[in-house]
Parts: C-alpha cells; structure tokens; sequence
C-alpha cells in the first residue's frame, strides 16, 4: 500500500525535528556527537507526488556538549561560520518509491561547496495533521574542504541522521 501525502506547501516543524552528526576521532576510539540546535525547511509535494524543498541548518547551533570542541568546530578548521554561517540541503527530488521508501537526490552545501547527494528516507508517518521522515547517510568532511586532522586522530565518514517532521504550511 502506498501513503498518498497531500499535494501543497509543507513547513517544518522545528520542535519536532532533529538533525545530528557523530564522528569517530582519537584514532577511532571516541565517537564525537552532535546535534544541531536551530533548523529550518519547507517542502512542495507536487500533484505527481514527487517533492522538492531545503532544509537549512545555522552551522553555529551544532552542540556536541563541549563549549571548547563547539567553538573549534565554529572555526575556519571546521565549519568556519563567520564565512559559511549555514548549511543546506536542497531537495531536488523525493520520490515515494513504496509504502514507506523516499529516495531523496539533492545538493548538500557545506562550507560553500556544494555536492550532489542521495539516499534512501523512511516516511515514518503521513496523516491530514503532517509527515515525519527519517534519514541517515554519511558524508566525507574532505569533500568540503574539512580535512582538518591533527596527529591523523579524525578518520572516516561523518555520519548525519535527521527526523524531519513537516506539517502543511499556514496551518
């Protein structure tokens, strides 16, 4: 059975959405979680049932529970807010592949780089009242000019898990 989400303009609900990042460092040992505090969207499902949309994300909310890590993760090292103060996700097609299977292409932009990216989302919900996806993929920090690495400690692919809950916009 396939969820027919309404046609329209949908918002996302802030309280209700998250997006988070972990990274293995010190060699692999200690994984390093994040999550990031202000996040902002909004969506279009056309009436062929393919969806469009941004999520945006303010660089500077991302709070790993460490002021002095989150301040070296604001710096031009890492996100280098001052220059790149957000980071987006722009959705250029989301298809509902079956009942509960979104495959999601877009562009993922971090520190002005820009990089095409697709994954598979889970539509966790879809009702009159709203729908909540939930996804994870993983990103290679070098892609976007994040290759800062002292003593080799950083290693890997960050991985990104969001639940995005959107509901219709103006309601």
């Amino acid at each position: 059975m396939t969820v027919a989400v309404e046609t329209g303009l949908w918002q996302l609900d802030t309280t209700a959405s998250t997006v988070a990042l972990q990274h293995k460092t010190m060699w692999g040992l200690v994984t390093v979680k994040g999550t990031f505090g202000a996040v902002r969207g909004q969506g279009e499902v056309r009436p062929d049932g393919s969806a469009v949309g941004v999520v945006a994300l303010d660089a500077a909310s991302l709070d790993t529970k460490s002021a002095k890590r989150d301040e070296h993760l604001r710096s031009a090292d890492f996100f280098d807010v001052e220059h790149h103060p957000e980071i987006t996700f722009a959705v250029r097609s989301a298809e509902l592949r079956d009942s509960d299977t979104v495959q999601v292409v877009g562009q993922l932009t971090v520190r002005g780089i820009s990089r095409s990216r697709s994954f598979t989302a889970r539509l966790k919900e879809a009702n009159a009242e709203g729908l909540t996806l939930e996804a994870e993929f993983t990103v290679d920090r070098d892609q976007f000019g994040i290759s800062w690495n002292q003593l080799g400690m950083m290693r890997g692919l960050a991985t990104i898990t969001a639940t995005l809950r959107f509901v219709r916009a103006g309601a």
